[in-house]
Protein backbone atom coordinates (compact mmCIF):
# COMPACT_ATOMS: atom_id res chain seq x y z
CA UNK A 1 0.00 0.00 0.00
CA UNK A 2 0.99 3.67 -0.43
CA UNK A 3 1.74 5.80 2.64
CA UNK A 4 -1.12 8.17 3.36
CA UNK A 5 -3.76 5.65 2.28
CA UNK A 6 -5.43 2.77 4.10
CA UNK A 7 -5.99 -0.93 3.63
CA UNK A 8 -8.01 -3.58 5.51
CA UNK A 9 -7.20 -7.19 6.44
CA UNK A 10 -9.91 -9.57 7.68
CA UNK A 11 -9.15 -11.99 10.50
CA UNK A 12 -11.40 -15.06 10.97
CA UNK A 13 -11.63 -16.79 14.33
CA UNK A 14 -13.27 -20.12 15.29
CA UNK A 15 -14.18 -21.22 18.83
CA UNK A 16 -13.04 -24.83 19.03
CA UNK A 17 -13.77 -25.08 22.77
CA UNK A 18 -16.89 -26.37 24.50
CA UNK A 19 -17.93 -23.15 26.29
CA UNK A 20 -19.08 -19.71 25.18
CA UNK A 21 -16.01 -17.46 25.17
CA UNK A 22 -15.27 -13.82 24.63
CA UNK A 23 -12.15 -12.76 22.71
CA UNK A 24 -10.23 -9.48 22.87
CA UNK A 25 -8.10 -8.25 19.94
CA UNK A 26 -5.03 -5.98 20.11
CA UNK A 27 -2.65 -4.98 17.28
CA UNK A 28 1.04 -5.32 18.22
CA UNK A 29 4.33 -4.60 16.50
CA UNK A 30 5.83 -1.53 14.77
CA UNK A 31 2.63 -0.93 12.76
CA UNK A 32 0.37 -0.98 15.85
CA UNK A 33 0.09 2.85 16.12
CA UNK A 34 -1.40 2.92 12.63
CA UNK A 35 -3.71 -0.09 13.03
CA UNK A 36 -7.35 -0.23 14.19
CA UNK A 37 -9.22 -3.48 15.04
CA UNK A 38 -13.00 -3.50 14.74
CA UNK A 39 -14.64 -4.85 16.72
CA UNK A 40 -12.17 -5.12 19.58
CA UNK A 41 -14.35 -7.66 21.43
CA UNK A 42 -16.00 -10.76 19.89
CA UNK A 43 -18.26 -13.33 21.63
CA UNK A 44 -18.49 -16.84 20.06
CA UNK A 45 -20.43 -19.97 20.89
CA UNK A 46 -18.68 -23.34 20.71
CA UNK A 47 -18.04 -24.39 17.11
CA UNK A 48 -18.97 -20.96 15.63
CA UNK A 49 -16.82 -18.60 13.53
CA UNK A 50 -16.51 -14.83 13.63
CA UNK A 51 -14.34 -12.18 11.93
CA UNK A 52 -12.81 -8.78 12.69
CA UNK A 53 -11.33 -6.14 10.36
CA UNK A 54 -7.78 -4.85 10.84
CA UNK A 55 -7.33 -1.45 9.10
CA UNK A 56 -3.86 0.07 8.50
CA UNK A 57 -3.38 3.82 7.79
CA UNK A 58 0.36 4.60 7.75
CA UNK A 59 1.08 8.34 7.28
CA UNK A 60 3.05 9.81 4.41
CA UNK A 61 6.11 10.49 6.56
CA UNK A 62 9.62 9.03 6.89
CA UNK A 63 8.32 6.90 9.82
CA UNK A 64 6.42 4.71 7.33
CA UNK A 65 9.46 2.64 6.31
CA UNK A 66 9.40 1.43 2.72
CA UNK A 67 9.40 -2.33 2.15
CA UNK A 68 7.97 -5.32 4.07
CA UNK A 69 6.74 -4.55 7.60
CA UNK A 70 5.62 -7.36 9.91
CA UNK A 71 2.52 -7.01 12.09
CA UNK A 72 0.58 -9.22 14.51
CA UNK A 73 -2.71 -9.37 16.44
CA UNK A 74 -2.87 -10.61 20.04
CA UNK A 75 -6.08 -12.63 20.69
CA UNK A 76 -6.88 -13.20 24.38
CA UNK A 77 -9.82 -15.49 25.42
CA UNK A 78 -11.65 -14.28 28.54
CA UNK A 79 -12.38 -17.78 29.85
CA UNK A 80 -8.92 -19.17 29.04
CA UNK A 81 -6.43 -16.26 29.09
CA UNK A 82 -3.51 -18.69 29.05
CA UNK A 83 -4.54 -19.75 25.50
CA UNK A 84 -3.51 -16.42 23.93
CA UNK A 85 -2.89 -16.59 20.17
CA UNK A 86 -0.82 -14.15 18.09
CA UNK A 87 -1.32 -14.56 14.30
CA UNK A 88 1.17 -12.62 12.19
CA UNK A 89 1.07 -10.94 8.78
CA UNK A 90 3.15 -8.76 6.49
CA UNK A 91 2.40 -5.31 5.01
CA UNK A 92 4.57 -3.92 2.20
CA UNK A 93 4.70 -0.11 2.10
CA UNK A 94 5.60 1.44 -1.24
CA UNK A 95 8.50 3.95 -1.36
CA UNK A 96 8.05 7.66 -1.98
CA UNK A 97 10.53 10.53 -2.32
CA UNK A 98 10.18 14.05 -1.00
CA UNK A 99 13.05 16.51 -0.65
CA UNK A 100 13.19 19.99 0.84
CA UNK A 101 16.19 22.34 0.70
CA UNK A 102 16.74 25.65 2.50
CA UNK A 103 19.63 28.13 2.58
CA UNK A 104 20.82 29.15 6.05
CA UNK A 105 20.96 32.14 5.82
CA UNK A 106 19.40 33.00 2.44
CA UNK A 107 21.47 36.22 2.20
CA UNK A 108 25.20 36.41 3.01
CA UNK A 109 27.51 39.44 2.93
CA UNK A 110 31.26 39.76 2.45
CA UNK A 111 34.09 41.48 0.60
CA UNK A 112 36.02 38.44 -0.60
CA UNK A 113 33.76 35.44 0.15
CA UNK A 114 30.45 34.27 1.61
CA UNK A 115 29.77 31.06 3.49
CA UNK A 116 26.09 29.99 3.42
CA UNK A 117 24.93 26.50 4.42
CA UNK A 118 22.37 24.45 2.48
CA UNK A 119 20.06 22.29 4.62
CA UNK A 120 18.75 19.30 2.63
CA UNK A 121 15.92 17.35 4.33
CA UNK A 122 14.86 13.87 3.24
CA UNK A 123 11.11 13.79 3.91
CA UNK A 124 10.61 10.50 2.03
CA UNK A 125 10.81 6.94 3.33
CA UNK A 126 13.85 5.82 1.26
CA UNK A 127 17.51 6.82 1.27
CA UNK A 128 18.21 9.96 -0.78
CA UNK A 129 21.29 10.29 -3.00
CA UNK A 130 21.91 13.67 -4.63
CA UNK A 131 24.66 15.90 -6.03
CA UNK A 132 24.91 19.67 -5.59
CA UNK A 133 26.06 22.47 -7.88
CA UNK A 134 25.92 26.28 -8.04
CA UNK A 135 25.24 28.79 -10.82
CA UNK A 136 24.46 32.48 -11.38
CA UNK A 137 23.78 34.89 -14.23
CA UNK A 138 26.95 36.27 -15.77
CA UNK A 139 29.29 33.74 -14.13
CA UNK A 140 30.21 36.30 -11.45
CA UNK A 141 30.82 33.81 -8.62
CA UNK A 142 32.83 30.63 -8.09
CA UNK A 143 31.50 27.83 -5.87
CA UNK A 144 33.26 25.50 -3.46
CA UNK A 145 30.66 22.96 -2.21
CA UNK A 146 31.53 20.39 0.44
CA UNK A 147 30.38 17.69 0.23
CA UNK A 148 29.26 17.83 -3.40
CA UNK A 149 27.39 14.51 -3.05
CA UNK A 150 25.15 13.49 -0.12
CA UNK A 151 23.35 10.36 1.02
CA UNK A 152 20.57 11.04 3.53
CA UNK A 153 18.55 8.48 5.47
CA UNK A 154 14.74 8.89 5.71
CA UNK A 155 13.74 11.60 8.18
CA UNK A 156 17.28 12.97 8.40
CA UNK A 157 18.89 16.19 7.17
CA UNK A 158 22.30 17.06 5.75
CA UNK A 159 24.08 20.41 5.95
CA UNK A 160 26.27 21.28 2.96
CA UNK A 161 28.94 23.97 3.42
CA UNK A 162 29.28 26.36 0.49
CA UNK A 163 31.94 29.02 -0.12
CA UNK A 164 31.08 31.76 -2.63
CA UNK A 165 33.94 33.83 -4.09
CA UNK A 166 33.46 36.82 -6.44
CA UNK A 167 35.57 36.68 -9.59
CA UNK A 168 36.19 40.46 -9.39
CA UNK A 169 36.90 42.49 -6.23
CA UNK A 170 35.16 45.83 -5.71
CA UNK A 171 38.02 48.04 -4.52
CA UNK A 172 36.02 51.27 -4.25
CA UNK A 173 32.28 51.83 -4.33
CA UNK A 174 29.03 50.68 -2.81
CA UNK A 175 27.90 47.08 -2.29
CA UNK A 176 26.35 44.99 -5.09
CA UNK A 177 23.81 42.13 -4.86
CA UNK A 178 24.63 38.97 -6.81
CA UNK A 179 21.77 36.41 -6.98
CA UNK A 180 22.81 32.76 -7.25
CA UNK A 181 21.20 29.31 -7.32
CA UNK A 182 22.20 26.03 -5.65
CA UNK A 183 20.74 22.93 -7.35
CA UNK A 184 20.01 19.57 -5.67
CA UNK A 185 20.22 17.02 -8.49
CA UNK A 186 18.77 13.48 -8.24
CA UNK A 187 18.99 10.85 -10.94
CA UNK A 188 16.10 11.05 -13.43
CA UNK A 189 14.39 13.95 -11.59
CA UNK A 190 14.21 17.67 -12.31
CA UNK A 191 16.77 19.50 -10.12
CA UNK A 192 15.50 21.26 -6.99
CA UNK A 193 16.72 24.87 -7.17
CA UNK A 194 17.30 27.00 -4.07
CA UNK A 195 17.87 30.70 -4.66
CA UNK A 196 20.01 32.98 -2.50
CA UNK A 197 21.77 36.33 -2.63
CA UNK A 198 25.43 37.22 -2.07
CA UNK A 199 25.91 40.90 -1.18
CA UNK A 200 29.46 41.88 -2.18
CA UNK A 201 30.85 44.85 -0.27
CA UNK A 202 33.48 47.26 -1.57
CA UNK A 203 36.98 46.96 -0.11
CA UNK A 204 37.04 50.70 0.64
CA UNK A 205 34.02 53.02 0.71
CA UNK A 206 33.65 55.63 -2.03
CA UNK A 207 33.95 58.56 0.39
CA UNK A 208 37.31 57.27 1.60
CA UNK A 209 38.67 57.26 -1.96
CA UNK A 210 37.53 60.87 -2.40
CA UNK A 211 39.10 61.85 0.94
CA UNK A 212 42.43 60.20 0.07
CA UNK A 213 42.50 61.97 -3.30
CA UNK A 214 41.89 65.39 -1.72
CA UNK A 215 44.45 64.70 1.03
CA UNK A 216 47.14 63.69 -1.47
CA UNK A 217 46.45 66.82 -3.56
CA UNK A 218 46.75 69.09 -0.51
CA UNK A 219 49.92 67.35 0.68
CA UNK A 220 51.57 67.74 -2.75
CA UNK A 221 50.58 71.41 -2.89
CA UNK A 222 52.07 72.05 0.56
CA UNK A 223 55.39 70.40 -0.37
CA UNK A 224 55.67 72.44 -3.57
CA UNK A 225 54.99 75.68 -1.69
CA UNK A 226 57.54 74.80 1.00
CA UNK A 227 60.24 74.13 -1.57
CA UNK A 228 59.46 77.35 -3.48
CA UNK A 229 59.26 79.67 -0.44
CA UNK A 230 61.67 78.09 2.12
CA UNK A 231 62.84 80.91 4.53
CA UNK A 232 66.57 81.66 4.97
CA UNK A 233 67.49 81.58 8.73
CA UNK A 234 70.88 82.72 10.12
CA UNK A 235 72.21 83.82 13.53
CA UNK A 236 72.65 87.62 13.79
CA UNK A 237 74.10 87.33 17.32
CA UNK A 238 77.12 85.40 16.11
CA UNK A 239 77.91 88.04 13.49
CA UNK A 240 77.77 90.87 16.08
CA UNK A 241 80.17 89.02 18.42
CA UNK A 242 82.67 88.52 15.59
CA UNK A 243 82.51 92.22 14.72
CA UNK A 244 83.30 93.14 18.37
CA UNK A 245 86.28 90.74 18.50
CA UNK A 246 84.80 88.59 21.24
CA UNK A 247 85.71 84.97 21.11
CA UNK A 248 82.86 82.55 20.93
CA UNK A 249 84.91 79.68 22.32
CA UNK A 250 83.50 77.96 25.38
CA UNK A 251 85.13 78.96 28.75
CA UNK A 252 87.49 76.52 30.47
CA UNK A 253 85.78 74.20 32.87
CA UNK A 254 85.80 75.01 36.56
CA UNK A 255 85.03 72.73 39.48
CA UNK A 256 81.33 72.60 40.13
CA UNK A 257 79.79 72.68 43.53
CA UNK A 258 76.86 70.39 44.06
CA UNK A 259 74.59 71.50 46.91
CA UNK A 260 73.67 68.88 49.45
CA UNK A 261 70.27 67.38 48.80
CA UNK A 262 67.75 68.44 51.43
CA UNK A 263 66.55 65.78 53.77
CA UNK A 264 63.05 64.49 53.25
CA UNK A 265 60.64 65.81 55.86
CA UNK A 266 59.55 63.30 58.45
CA UNK A 267 56.12 61.75 58.12
CA UNK A 268 55.07 63.35 61.39
CA UNK A 269 56.05 66.82 60.24
CA UNK A 270 54.61 66.59 56.73
CA UNK A 271 51.31 64.86 57.49
CA UNK A 272 48.53 67.37 58.24
CA UNK A 273 46.64 66.83 61.42
CA UNK A 274 43.25 65.18 61.04
CA UNK A 275 40.43 65.73 63.54
CA UNK A 276 39.60 62.71 65.65
CA UNK A 277 36.02 62.70 64.44
CA UNK A 278 37.19 62.59 60.82
CA UNK A 279 39.59 59.70 61.56
CA UNK A 280 36.80 57.77 63.21
CA UNK A 281 34.51 58.21 60.22
CA UNK A 282 37.27 57.25 57.79
CA UNK A 283 38.14 54.14 59.73
CA UNK A 284 34.69 52.78 60.44
CA UNK A 285 32.17 55.00 58.71
CA UNK A 286 29.89 54.44 61.66
CA UNK A 287 30.78 57.15 64.27
CA UNK A 288 28.67 57.99 67.25
CA UNK A 289 25.70 60.15 66.38
CA UNK A 290 26.12 59.33 62.66
CA UNK A 291 22.38 58.84 62.27
CA UNK A 292 22.44 55.69 60.08
CA UNK A 293 24.19 52.37 59.53
CA UNK A 294 25.91 51.17 56.35
CA UNK A 295 23.71 49.91 53.51
CA UNK A 296 24.10 46.26 52.54
CA UNK A 297 23.52 45.50 48.86
CA UNK A 298 22.05 42.14 48.02
CA UNK A 299 24.06 40.40 45.32
CA UNK A 300 22.28 37.86 43.14
CA UNK A 301 24.07 34.52 42.75
CA UNK A 302 25.24 33.85 39.17
CA UNK A 303 23.08 31.48 37.11
CA UNK A 304 24.43 27.92 36.91
CA UNK A 305 24.54 27.24 33.16
CA UNK A 306 25.89 24.36 31.10
CA UNK A 307 29.26 26.16 30.91
CA UNK A 308 29.42 26.28 34.73
CA UNK A 309 28.98 22.50 34.92
CA UNK A 310 31.39 21.60 32.09
CA UNK A 311 34.12 23.90 33.48
CA UNK A 312 33.89 22.03 36.79
CA UNK A 313 34.30 18.69 34.97
CA UNK A 314 37.23 20.07 32.95
CA UNK A 315 38.96 21.09 36.19
CA UNK A 316 38.53 17.58 37.62
CA UNK A 317 39.52 15.84 34.34
CA UNK A 318 41.78 18.24 32.34
CA UNK A 319 42.46 15.82 29.47
CA UNK A 320 38.92 14.42 29.08
CA UNK A 321 36.05 15.19 26.69
CA UNK A 322 32.79 16.28 28.31
CA UNK A 323 29.46 17.79 27.33
CA UNK A 324 26.93 19.42 29.68
CA UNK A 325 23.47 20.68 28.77
CA UNK A 326 20.20 21.92 30.19
CA UNK A 327 16.71 22.25 28.66
CA UNK A 328 14.11 25.01 28.74
CA UNK A 329 10.74 23.31 29.51
CA UNK A 330 7.70 25.25 28.33
CA UNK A 331 5.88 26.78 31.31
CA UNK A 332 8.55 25.60 33.80
CA UNK A 333 11.87 27.22 32.80
CA UNK A 334 15.45 25.94 32.70
CA UNK A 335 16.32 22.55 34.19
CA UNK A 336 19.50 21.85 36.13
CA UNK A 337 22.54 21.08 34.01
CA UNK A 338 23.05 17.40 33.06
CA UNK A 339 26.31 15.95 31.71
CA UNK A 340 27.65 13.04 29.63
CA UNK A 341 24.50 11.02 28.90
CA UNK A 342 22.29 12.15 31.77
CA UNK A 343 18.66 13.21 31.15
CA UNK A 344 17.65 16.87 30.79
CA UNK A 345 13.93 17.66 30.46
CA UNK A 346 10.72 15.86 31.43
CA UNK A 347 9.51 12.42 30.41
CA UNK A 348 5.85 11.44 30.02
CA UNK A 349 4.35 14.88 30.84
CA UNK A 350 3.89 15.82 27.15
CA UNK A 351 5.60 19.15 27.94
CA UNK A 352 7.72 20.37 25.01
CA UNK A 353 11.20 21.84 25.13
CA UNK A 354 11.72 25.20 23.41
CA UNK A 355 15.48 25.75 23.82
CA UNK A 356 18.74 24.03 24.79
CA UNK A 357 21.92 25.34 26.45
CA UNK A 358 25.03 23.25 25.61
CA UNK A 359 28.70 23.58 26.57
CA UNK A 360 31.66 21.27 25.82
CA UNK A 361 35.20 20.64 27.04
CA UNK A 362 38.03 18.99 25.10
CA UNK A 363 36.28 19.17 21.68
CA UNK A 364 37.45 22.62 20.46
CA UNK A 365 33.89 23.93 20.56
CA UNK A 366 30.45 23.02 19.24
CA UNK A 367 27.84 24.30 16.75
CA UNK A 368 24.09 23.72 16.47
CA UNK A 369 20.79 24.78 14.87
CA UNK A 370 17.19 24.38 16.10
CA UNK A 371 14.34 22.83 14.04
CA UNK A 372 11.07 24.21 15.47
CA UNK A 373 7.29 24.06 15.10
CA UNK A 374 5.93 25.93 12.03
CA UNK A 375 2.20 26.92 12.35
CA UNK A 376 1.96 27.90 8.64
CA UNK A 377 3.31 24.56 7.42
CA UNK A 378 1.56 23.09 4.37
CA UNK A 379 3.23 19.67 4.51
CA UNK A 380 2.97 18.91 8.24
CA UNK A 381 6.64 19.67 8.99
CA UNK A 382 8.52 22.29 11.00
CA UNK A 383 11.39 24.49 9.78
CA UNK A 384 14.72 26.00 10.79
CA UNK A 385 13.09 29.47 11.02
CA UNK A 386 15.81 31.04 8.85
CA UNK A 387 18.29 31.16 11.74
CA UNK A 388 21.98 30.28 11.18
CA UNK A 389 24.05 27.89 13.25
CA UNK A 390 25.17 29.10 16.66
CA UNK A 391 28.82 28.45 17.60
CA UNK A 392 30.68 28.38 20.93
CA UNK A 393 34.24 27.48 21.94
CA UNK A 394 35.21 25.07 24.73
CA UNK A 395 33.78 26.11 28.09
CA UNK A 396 31.39 28.70 26.57
CA UNK A 397 27.56 28.51 26.61
CA UNK A 398 25.88 27.71 23.27
CA UNK A 399 22.15 28.53 23.10
CA UNK A 400 19.73 27.49 20.34
CA UNK A 401 15.94 27.62 20.21
CA UNK A 402 14.06 30.28 22.24
CA UNK A 403 13.18 30.69 25.92
CA UNK A 404 10.70 33.50 25.29
CA UNK A 405 7.02 33.25 26.17
CA UNK A 406 4.98 31.43 23.48
CA UNK A 407 8.21 30.25 21.80
CA UNK A 408 7.71 27.42 19.25
CA UNK A 409 8.24 23.82 20.38
CA UNK A 410 11.60 22.20 19.65
CA UNK A 411 11.01 19.38 17.12
CA UNK A 412 14.66 18.56 16.45
CA UNK A 413 18.16 20.01 16.30
CA UNK A 414 21.44 19.56 14.44
CA UNK A 415 24.69 19.47 16.44
CA UNK A 416 28.40 18.79 15.95
CA UNK A 417 31.77 19.30 17.62
CA UNK A 418 34.75 21.08 16.04
CA UNK A 419 37.76 18.86 16.81
CA UNK A 420 37.64 17.24 13.36
CA UNK A 421 37.89 13.66 14.62
CA UNK A 422 35.62 13.36 17.61
CA UNK A 423 31.96 12.39 17.50
CA UNK A 424 28.88 13.73 19.25
CA UNK A 425 26.00 11.37 20.10
CA UNK A 426 22.34 12.17 20.87
CA UNK A 427 19.15 10.50 22.01
CA UNK A 428 15.82 12.29 22.46
CA UNK A 429 12.50 11.44 24.07
CA UNK A 430 9.69 12.27 21.64
CA UNK A 431 6.04 12.85 22.42
CA UNK A 432 4.08 9.56 22.10
CA UNK A 433 7.21 7.85 20.70
CA UNK A 434 9.50 7.44 23.75
CA UNK A 435 13.29 7.39 23.74
CA UNK A 436 15.00 7.10 20.36
CA UNK A 437 18.21 5.15 19.75
CA UNK A 438 21.49 6.87 20.56
CA UNK A 439 22.88 8.14 17.20
CA UNK A 440 26.40 9.52 16.58
CA UNK A 441 27.91 11.47 13.70
CA UNK A 442 30.76 9.94 11.65
CA UNK A 443 33.47 12.58 11.00
CA UNK A 444 35.73 10.09 9.27
CA UNK A 445 33.01 9.29 6.71
CA UNK A 446 32.06 12.92 5.97
CA UNK A 447 29.08 13.08 8.39
CA UNK A 448 30.43 15.71 10.81
CA UNK A 449 27.03 16.44 12.38
CA UNK A 450 23.94 14.56 13.60
CA UNK A 451 20.24 15.44 13.58
CA UNK A 452 18.11 14.61 16.64
CA UNK A 453 14.31 14.60 16.76
CA UNK A 454 11.70 14.61 14.03
CA UNK A 455 10.38 16.82 11.21
CA UNK A 456 6.73 16.26 12.20
CA UNK A 457 4.92 19.41 13.44
CA UNK A 458 2.82 17.33 15.90
CA UNK A 459 5.74 15.55 17.62
CA UNK A 460 8.08 17.48 19.90
CA UNK A 461 11.11 16.75 22.09
CA UNK A 462 10.46 16.21 25.83
CA UNK A 463 13.99 15.32 27.01
CA UNK A 464 17.54 14.84 25.68
CA UNK A 465 20.73 12.88 26.36
CA UNK A 466 24.11 13.94 24.84
CA UNK A 467 27.59 12.40 24.81
CA UNK A 468 30.96 13.24 23.21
Amino acid sequence: MDPGGSTTVRLRLRNTGDVVDEYRFEAVGPLAPWAVVEPQLLRLYPGTTGSVDLTFSPPRTPDATAGPNAYAVRITPTEHPEATTVPEGNLTITPFTEVRAELVPPTVKGRFRGRPKLAVDNLGNTKLTASLSGSDNGDQLSYDIHPSNVQIEPGRAAFVKTTLKPRQIIWFGSKESRPYTLAVQRSGVTPLDVEGTYVQRGFLPRWLATFLGIFMALALTFVMLWIAYKPQVRSAATEKLQEAGISTLAPSPSPSLTPEAPKAPSAEASAPSVPAATQTQAAGGDGAGGGGGSEEKETKAPEKTAATAVQKLATQDPGGRHICYRAFVAGEGWTDAACDGETAGTVGKETPLTALNVAVAGTKGTASAAFVHFPQSTNGNGHYNGKPWSHAADGIDNYFGSSKKDAPSLLGFTINVDDGGGAVCESVHLRNAGWQDMVCDKPGEGENFTFAGTLNNDVWIEAVKLKV
